[in-house]
């Protein structure tokens, strides 16, 4: 359901991009647009943990990120983010309460189809939708009862909608919200013996900052 949302929003903003491919209406710009924005990562996350039934809780954090966007046409463009967070994971388990899952890095490189629904003028709305691969790296068990801690890298969906309001002709304000489709397997090292767990991250991400156009 989730893939097919996606690929259907996707397939909305190429259709409504495909006329403009052929002739680009003059902004006066050059193609390149750079944003930095500080970033609120909220997940929404659900656990199907193994052999013991529990949930897990991922830390909500703050971070800078920097997105590069190329425009086709005044309408149509591809953004980049980058960002890397780190997060403290927590699960609680049928029998045994909170146990501490240590600390994990993410970096989640996202490309974005984007249709930019006002372009020439001062507030410009824009919707997008694309894929992300997400790396897990650094993981740091806490020790005590766990011991050890892998995450799986993994492929996700995300969509996207925002505006740019314009503060001359390069310079711009931006805001920005995504909901990402982003799940990973984990396999925790503990007293308890090897537990596994399928967990839905599925963060949403809400951005301020600002953009340079040229």
């Amino acid at each position: 359901m989730t893939r097919s949302l996606c690929f259907g929003v996707a397939a909305v903003l190429f259709a409504l991009a495909a006329p403009g491919l052929a002739r680009a209406e003059n902004t006066g710009l050059g193609p390149w647009q750079v944003r930095i924005r500080a970033t609120s990562i909220l997940p929404d996350e659900d656990a199907s943990i193994r052999p013991v039934s529990g949930s897990a809780d991922v830390e909500k954090v703050v971070i800078p990120e920097l997105d590069i966007s190329y425009f086709f046409t005044d309408h149509i463009a591809a953004e980049l983010v980058l960002l890397i967070s780190r997060h403290d994971v927590d699960a609680t388990l049928a029998g045994v309460g909170n146990v501490d899952l240590g600390q994990v890095n993410l970096l989640p490189p996202t490309l974005l189809l984007q249709y930019h629904f006002r372009p020439h003028e001062t507030f410009r709305p824009y919707a997008g939708a694309g894929v992300n691969y997400t790396v897990f790296w650094n993981e740091d068990a806490p020790g005590g009862a766990v011991t050890g801690i892998d995450y799986d890298n993994s492929v996700g969906y995300a969509l996207q909608a925002g505006f740019d309001y314009g503060l001359g002709k390069h310079w711009m304000l931006n805001f920005d919200v995504k909901r990402y489709w982003l799940d990973t397997d984990v396999s925790i090292t503990s007293a308890l013996g090897p537990l596994g767990a399928d967990v839905d991250l599925d963060p949403w991400t809400v951005s301020f900052g600002v953009g340079y156009r040229f």
